[in-house]
């Protein structure tokens, strides 16, 4: 018989963005260096790539939803929306460190670490 592994699931885009900031505040420094324009937070960042990752989209539509989606906005406390190549260059940064949107569900167990 074969095992199921379960894992928490979510259609809310806003849902998965609390866990998604809370998760990287748990695991990323605030910020990626101490010169750092400090507009964005690596934990901002990372909830904004997972909800790009959620919805399939490229940078410049992540920065479209978020335009357009001011409840987004404010689950991320974002005062203003992050040009698409804040969105790329973070994703370059993230993926050096070995944190990606692609495989953030990989910080487990996600249900500890959003708690």
């Amino acid at each position: 018989m074969a095992t199921e592994t379960t894992r928490p699931m979510t259609r809310s885009a806003l849902a998965l963005a609390k866990v998604a900031l809370k998760v990287g505040g748990k695991v990323l420094p605030a910020y990626s260096h101490v010169n750092s324009p400090k507009v964005f937070t690596q934990p901002q960042l990372f909830a904004m790539l997972v909800i790009r990752q959620f919805f399939g989209l490229d940078y410049r539509g992540t920065e479209q939803l978020l335009a357009d989606w001011s409840d987004l906005r404010k689950v991320l406390a974002l005062k203003r929306v992050p040009h698409w190549t804040t969105l790329q260059k973070a994703d370059e940064r993230l993926l050096k460190k070995g944190v990606s949107s692609a495989s953030w569900m990989g910080l487990s167990p996600l249900r500890e670490l959003a708690a």
